[in-house]
């Protein structure tokens, strides 16, 4: 190159605008999101069902059981957040990882319950796994659960419930005024409760008849399921349950020191990525995204902070659960018993062995069910492994699918075929 040549570059470049460095908070929260297991979500196939079924969402809809259906283009894409302006503990909101959201009105003589549902429809011939979630959560709690579920078995559907109490399910009185804590959250009401959601969506979404069911339930959501189950309220299109985290034994040690637990967490939050970051730095959950997704559901605004703008600490937990103490015993007691008799597959993942009682280490000896042990996750196993836990449920389903049983020819039919 001449000097000439090198002058004139030299005088260029000279006229461009210095490009300032990539601050050091942006490379720091590009590496953490690179390292959450959640971000691994990868867009899904878009449905041909999701297209075509749109005007009818929107025709029932006018009902007063209304469905609020997302874009489906932007269907679990990566989560919000990663990599963009986004603040580290910003909600990310549920049409990321659910197609609809349903409210299914249940009259009943003495209330009305308008169940509060998240959805992924079933393709075909594809299963439907009904989730319910443990005291106190919601059912977004399953919500990276449910997306790689999803992308594992893209013809699955999700029906993730929120029991009474629960999210944004509201249970009315004969005269129509909502009803408060606390709740009827006995154990029988609580499985009738799940099993009336799953037939209303039977019925809004016309399936002549219930796809193939894998109940799962986490905590609280495990005896419901397994009640669920040895009732026979869904028929023979169970093909099996699986209960995450908790068991009889340890279950009713752990209620002693609840009161003492619920004493040390904080009562109120002054905003919801407050209410985020407490559960982080807790340990409460171990995946930020997770609690991004599932913690602001779990917040609603204080009712007295809007005579009081300037409270400091607007926001309380939605569900009380120093009022549903009552009801603990009837949740767990006789649980490992019902869990080994009830008929059908049965799976139970664990965060450590130590929590199986004696019961549940005899019907594992013996083969009765699936044990699956995550060392490194948390209570909410779930939110914390949401990749492993959907391949072992997964492929739990896929042992237990009645479709894919090649049964030998009867004996007549084999006598005939002979020459």
């Amino acid at each position: 190159m001449s000097d000439l040549q090198r002058s004139f570059a030299k005088a260029k470049l000279a006229s461009f605008p210095l490009e300032p460095p990539l601050p050091s908070a942006a490379l720091l929260e590009e590496d953490e999101y690179a390292r959450e297991e959640g971000d691994e979500i990868q867009p899904l196939p878009e449905s041909e069902q999701d297209e075509g079924s749109s005007s009818a969402s929107s025709t029932s809809s006018a009902s007063s059981t209304g469905t609020i259906r997302p874009n489906s283009k932007h269907l679990f894409a990566r989560p919000i957040g990663s990599g963009s302006g986004k603040k580290a503990l910003d909600p990310i909101p549920w049409t990321d990882y659910f197609a609809q959201e349903y409210y299914l009105e249940n009259v009943r003589p003495d209330e009305t319950v308008i169940y509060h549902v998240y959805v992924i429809p079933p393709l075909a011939k594809g299963p439907l796994f009904v989730l319910h979630h443990g005291a106190g959560s919601s059912g977004l709690s399953f919500a990276l659960f449910a997306a790689e579920l999803h992308k594992a078995l893209p013809n699955a559907g999700v029906l993730s419930f929120e029991a009474r109490g629960h999210g944004e399910t509201i249970v009315k009185t004969p005269d129509g005024h909502i009803k408060g804590a606390p709740h009827d959250l006995s154990l029988s009401l609580l499985s009738s409760d799940l099993v009336d959601a799953v037939k209303l969506l039977q019925a809004r979404l016309d399936w002549l008849q219930l796809p193939e069911i894998i109940l799962v339930g986490h905590s609280l959501g495990g005896p419901i399921v397994t009640d669920v189950a040895l009732k026979g309220t869904l028929g023979s299109s169970v093909l099996g349950y699986a209960v995450l985290d908790v068991v009889e034994g340890s279950a009713i040690d752990a209620l002693q020191k609840m009161n003492s637990y619920l004493a040390t967490r904080p009562k109120s939050f002054s905003s919801l990525a407050s209410g985020i970051e407490w559960h982080t730095r807790s340990r409460t959950l171990r995946n930020i995204t997770a609690a991004r997704v599932s913690v602001p559901s779990l917040l609603c605004r204080n009712p007295s902070a809007s005579a009081s703008p300037r409270d400091s600490e607007p926001w309380v937990w939605r569900t009380d659960l120093s009022a549903t103490e009552f009801y603990w015993g009837n949740w767990f007691t006789g649980l490992s018993k019902k869990f080994l008799e009830t008929k059908g597959g049965k799976l139970l993942i664990l965060a450590g062995t130590d929590r199986l009682d004696k019961e549940l280490m005899i019907g594992q000896m013996q083969g009765k069910y699936q044990l699956q042990v995550f060392p490194d996750a948390g209570h909410f196993i779930h939110e914390d492994q949401p990749a492993k836990t959907a391949m072992v449920v997964v492929d739990f389903y896929r042992r237990n699918d009645r479709s894919a049983l090649v049964l030998p020819p009867k004996v007549g039919e084999f006598l005939k075929r002979k020459p």
